[in-house]
């Protein structure tokens, strides 16, 4: 028999980190009742976001979303947090360029609906860690947010680096700070103070970075964890510089150096070169490449997937040498994130060459690859909203796919961000140990 109670939607815990999966019950409905569920949240750059799902509750008038599949909806197996990354936009972003506070809480609202009750409910998604310090850093050109965990020092430190698109990384950055790590946004173009496309930075940027930081913030282990532009470039300072690097994160990297692609100048060639070092510009895979076929790309149908592109280029034996990260020469531990579906570029592919150099060279560090089938190039952090599969690049604005599912990119998010976690854990270990 069903409780004389009022419905109710509960959540625990209904205010914590956004990586902390929440238990959500729909209860005191009435037995064998369908109830649908409908999720909605504002991103913190402005865009809506709803799911929905149709359940049918248990013989006590309940519904556990850990355990019950939906009947119908936005999803279909039981997800205890299927509600968030199987919601779809519903309202655009703000205009680009329009500044926003990427570390401000996320309330996701809870609608449950049966024929004659309804009941809703609410949880808050942080990125802030309780007492974590968020200072904007400009100083010897160098830009950036740092985020320091309340705890004693010294702290272990994360360099976060964003790809293609530019700008700083904060929210990444906010949540290994919540997880006791120093962690620094570092800007290398799209910020204020800095370049506004990635053409031909300089490496020697980093580097000044790098000493920067373990000057001022005396860190007792540093790492770089990049994403798709960053995990290219995470790979190269580790290899260039690696006395100033204990560990690498390449999240969708490139196991070669890139041109600009379409983030260039306006006008500029497409294999003009992104990379500087000690003033030499850094080879460029698709440059003097007989193989390459960027036609595969120019006359794909929107929304555009570069992957075949990349994977022509690197059928040239030659260009694929002179342009391959020497990953060999990075001084710690290598972790490569990949998604086997990534229709940006061939990440997967990508992370199994670097692996297999890695092998060949006998590295004597870790090295962890994860290689998510139904996962495209967007891989994040958990609970998250993981329905976006294409839009327009926020430099080139050609609307380019990702690729994966919203399913396998959310089981990717999940799985491989406790996985980094461990991977940091166990590196600054062994540097401790060393």
């Amino acid at each position: 028999m069903s409780s004389p109670t009022a419905p109710r939607v509960l959540v625990e815990p209904e205010s914590a980190l956004i990586d902390d999966a929440r238990q959500i019950g729909l209860l005191d409905f009435a037995p064998g009742e369908a109830v649908t569920l409908v999720a909605t949240l504002q991103q913190n750059d402005g865009s809506t976001w709803r799911s929905e799902a149709v359940f049918v509750a248990d013989a006590e008038g309940c519904v556990d979303l850990t355990t019950s599949a939906p009947v119908s909806g936005t999803y279909g197996a039981a997800s205890p947090m299927g509600v968030v990354w199987s919601m779809r936009q519903t309202g655009e972003a703000q205009p680009p360029g329009t500044p926003f506070d990427q570390t401000a809480p996320v309330t996701v609202h809870l609608a449950a609906s049966a024929a004659s009750s309804s009941a809703e409910g609410r949880f808050e998604q942080h990125f802030l860690g309780p007492g974590v310090d968020v200072r904007p850093i400009h100083e010897d050109g160098i830009v950036g947010t740092l985020f320091t965990p309340p705890q004693p020092g010294p702290h272990g430190l994360v360099v976060v680096l964003s790809g293609s698109g530019g700008g700083l990384m904060e929210a990444r950055a906010s949540l290994f700070a919540a997880h006791g790590y120093a962690a620094l946004a570092l800007g290398y173009f799209g910020a204020p103070g800095l370049p506004p496309t990635i053409s031909q930075i300089p490496l020697e940027y980093f580097e000044r970075a790098l000493h920067w930081a373990r000057r001022t913030l005396a860190p007792d282990f540093v790492a770089v964890a990049g994403v798709s532009r960053g995990g290219e470039l995470s790979l190269l300072l580790g290899s260039t510089m690696p006395e100033l690097i204990d560990a690498v994160i390449a999240y969708v990297p490139s196991s070669v150096t890139n041109g600009v692609l379409n983030a260039g100048r306006p006008g500029e060639h497409r294999h003009a070169p992104a990379w500087s070092w000690r003033g030499r510009h850094l080879p460029v895979l698709a440059q003097d490449n007989p193989r390459a076929d960027w036609a595969l790309f120019d006359n794909a149908p929107a929304p555009k997937r570069q992957t075949p592109a990349f994977l022509a280029a690197l059928e040239d034996a030659q260009a694929v040498s002179r342009s391959s990260i020497a990953v060999e020469r990075i001084g710690g531990p290598v972790m490569l994130i990949s998604g086997r579906d990534d229709a940006l570029w061939p990440s997967a592919r990508f992370g199994e060459l670097i692996a297999q150099r890695l092998e060949a060279a006998r590295h004597p560090h870790s090295v962890v690859h994860l290689s998510y089938e139904d996962a495209g190039h967007v891989i994040t952090y958990p609970y998250a909203p993981t329905t976006m599969l294409a839009r327009p690049h926020p430099v080139s604005r050609i609307d380019i796919a990702f690729g994966g599912t919203a399913a396998g990119n959310a089981f990717a998010c999940e799985q491989s961000w406790p996985a980094v976690l461990a991977f940091l854990a166990a590196a600054r270990e062994a540097r401790k140990g060393g």
